[in-house]
This record gives structure tokens, C-alpha cells and sequence, in this order.
């Protein structure tokens, strides 16, 4: 690898470390800003829904903008919309007449980063001249859990050494993140996606592509597969095994956070070695499993440990979809990656939603929302089939 490089690749694993503050941090502040601002909990969890919809807008709309005003333009604006929003955060509450304006505004700024860091720093990745892509991806994504765990666990230290009314300041800290980052990204060397001369596909020619939409499928599934489990795995500790709300986030949510990085770092390692069509085609199934394990097991123990299989299974998911897409259609660009992305992010909030709609219907059973949800895994093992196959196709021509 060009050594050149090395620190675009330390900024793009950071660029994931301050995607996962900007999903992650808030929630654990839910109860605070209820108590302190005394906004009902209906208007407050109303954020994440308002996060990742700018999140998804951003994703649309980056196709039609990005190449036009450059990578590192882009890039740099999005963590300073991060780091802007987190800084809204701590002020905007108690500086407007209104607090819940102020966060409302303070999300959608720091959503705008997010967002245009989900749909960056792939491409930009993919971009450097690494000896084996699908090991640097994957690599890559394990950052986002990480993040999270870090996310979760500092914040808990900090808020029992100095106490939760001190979240502002916390707050404040966490902005440094993004800020520094776009320092190390105005200076770090970014390589052109699209060979020169080229020019990446539009998004009316991807659309005619067959290998696009199965590639489309892919990403909707594997956000999907990922957070119809994330996002329960918190209420499976808490009801199955009794444990309080803290405990329940750590054997919980982190835990599928945990092993969900164990595995892309495991491929990030040992990639080289292994297929990836095998590899993703083993989690499916093991995904099928777990699902299987949660819905199906009479013990609550036996279910939460299906919720940390599941964070193993889904690892490799979002990542190798990626790295399959960018092996598939060589010339996709920004485009590309801008809808894929869009479709990933339709998958992390249709799975959650799909859970809790088949809940809903069952009296409030999660495990029958769950069972429903399997259907995400193994249309994704079927996408790495017809994948194949259409290779196999176009090979013989």
C-alpha cells in the first residue's frame, strides 16, 4: 500500500468513530433532557426518527452534488456540521425560548454530517490504493462499532465520575472528534474513485443495470438483518433477564455491538484467506439461526444469546455488500455508493419497523416481530446467489 495514504485510512476509521457519536450519543440522554427540559418522551424520541430521516435525505440528494463540489469539500463540511450540531447541542437548549427547538435544530445540522459521512467514507476508502479492498472495508466498518462501544462505555464513566448534569460538557468533548478530523482530512492525500478520464455512472444508468438492484436488495437486507435485532436487544435483557436498564445496555445492544466489530475485524485480518461469497453466504444462514434462537428458544438466556449471535452473523454484511458492489459495477462512483447507502439506511429503519408492526399485531410479542424479520437474512443469502449466477451468465457471453 501507498504509504502516502495511511492517513486518509486512520481519518476514514475515524470518520465511522464520529458516525457512531452522532447515532449513539443522544439517546443515552433521552431521560435528562425530559427531566431537565420537561419535554415529553414522544417529542424526544422523535430526534432519532428526525436524525435518520435528514440522514436518508442526504443520501438522495449526495448523488446530484458531491462530484460537483469535490470529496474533500464534502467531507470536510461534514464533520464540521457534526462537530456544529454536538456543539448545538450543549447551547442551542438554553439559549432559544424554546429547548426542544434547540435540540430539534442541533439534530438536524449534526444529521446533515452524518449523513454525508455515511455516503463519503466508503468511496473514499475504497479509493486508496489497498492490496485487498474487501479486507480494508470491512476493516473500516468494524470503526462504526467500536465507536459505539466507546460511546457508551466513556459516557457512563463520565457520567459517574462527574455526574449527569455535566453532560453538556461531555457533549463538548465529544465534539473535538469530528473536529480534528476535518483538520487531518483537509491534509490527507484522496484519490480520484473513478480512473482519470472516466466518469462514474449516472443514476439513470445504474438503474438499467440488473446487478445494481440485486446489489440494492443486498444493502436493504443487510441493514435490515442488522438492526431488527439491534434494536430490541436492550428490551430482551431488561424483560428476560431482569436486569436493570444499564445492565441491560451492556449485555444488550453493546454486546451485539461488540461481537458485530469482532467480526468485521476478524475479516479485516484474515480476508485474504477467505472467500467472501462463502463467508457471507455462513452468516446468513448462522443469522437465520439466531433469529431462530430468539423467537423459537422457551429461555430468556438462550434468546439473549441468539441477540449476540446475531451481531456476529450480521458483521460482515453491510461491508462486503459494499466491497461487492465496487468489484461488481467498476465505474459506479459516487452514485453508486450514494444509493446504496440510501438503501441500507431504508433497511436499518423498515427491519425495527417491521418487528414492531408484526409485535404490535400479536399482542406485544417481539418474538413473533423477530421470527417475521428472518425473511431479511435469507433474501440476502438469495442475493449472493443470483449475484453469482448473473456473473456466472455474463462470463459465459
Amino acid at each position: 500500500m501507498n504509504a502516502k495514504y495511511q492517513k486518509t485510512i486512520y481519518a476514514c476509521f475515524t470518520g465511522y468513530i464520529v458516525q457512531a457519536v452522532i447515532n449513539n450519543f443522544v439517546p443515552l440522554l433521552f431521560l435528562t433532557f425530559e427531566t431537565t427540559y420537561h419535554i415529553p418522551l414522544s417529542q424526544i424520541t422523535m430526534l432519532i426518527t428526525i436524525n435518520f430521516g435528514i440522514q436518508l435525505l442526504v443520501d438522495l440528494l449526495s448523488a446530484g452534488f458531491v462530484d460537483k463540489i469535490g470529496y474533500r469539500v464534502s467531507i470536510i463540511a461534514a464533520h464540521i456540521f457534526s462537530a456544529a450540531g454536538l456543539l448545538g447541542l450543549a447551547v442551542l437548549p438554553g439559549f432559544l425560548p424554546d429547548a426542544y427547538t434547540g435540540l430539534l435544530v442541533s439534530v438536524v445540522v449534526y444529521a446533515l454530517g452524518g449523513g454525508l459521512i455515511e455516503v463519503l467514507i466508503s468511496p473514499i476508502m475504497e479509493s486508496c490504493p489497498t492490496e485487498n479492498k474487501e479486507k480494508a472495508m470491512s476493516l473500516l466498518h468494524s470503526f462504526y462499532c467500536w465507536g459505539h462501544v466507546g460511546v457508551v462505555l466513556f459516557s457512563t464513566l463520565f457520567f459517574k465520575a462527574a455526574g449527569i448534569g455535566n453532560w453538556r460538557i461531555l457533549t463538548c468533548i465529544w465534539m473535538i472528534v469530528p473536529l480534528v478530523n476535518a483538520f487531518v482530512f483537509a491534509k490527507a492525500p484522496i484519490a480520484p474513485l473513478v480512473e482519470e478520464g472516466g466518469k462514474g455512472m449516472s443514476v439513470p444508468g445504474l438503474c438499467k443495470n440488473k446487478v445494481f438492484w440485486i446489489l440494492m436488495l443486498m444493502m436493504m437486507c443487510a441493514g435490515a438483518s442488522e438492526q431488527s435485532v439491534s434494536q430490541w436487544a436492550s428490551t430482551f435483557a431488561e424483560k428476560g433477564l431482569g436486569v436493570s436498564k444499564t445492565l441491560g445496555d451492556l449485555a444488550g445492544p453493546m454486546a451485539f455491538a461488540v461481537l458485530m466489530g469482532s467480526a468485521r475485524a476478524f475479516y479485516g485480518k484474515y480476508g485474504d484467506k477467505i472467500d467472501l461469497d462463502k463467508f457471507m453466504t455462513a452468516s446468513g444462514i448462522l443469522c437465520m439461526m439466531s433469529y431462530l434462537c430468539i423467537s423459537l428458544s422457551p429461555s430468556p438466556v438462550l434468546s439473549l444469546a441468539g441477540c449476540g449471535i446475531c451481531g456476529l452473523s450480521v458483521g460482515i454484511m453491510w461491508p462486503g455488500s459494499f466491497s461487492k458492489a465496487a468489484a461488481s459495477i467498476r465505474n459506479g462512483g459516487t452514485a453508486m455508493f450514494a444509493l446504496l447507502a440510501l438503501a441500507g439506511d431504508l433497511g436499518c429503519s423498515g427491519g425495527p419497523t417491521l418487528v414492531g408492526y408484526i409485535s404490535g399485531r400479536a399482542s406485544d410479542d417481539l418474538k413473533k416481530g423477530i421470527l417475521a424479520a428472518i425473511i431479511f437474512p435469507a433474501l440476502l443469502v438469495a442475493g449472493i446467489f443470483l449475484l453469482k449466477a448473473f456473473r456466472g451468465n455474463t462470463n459465459k457471453q
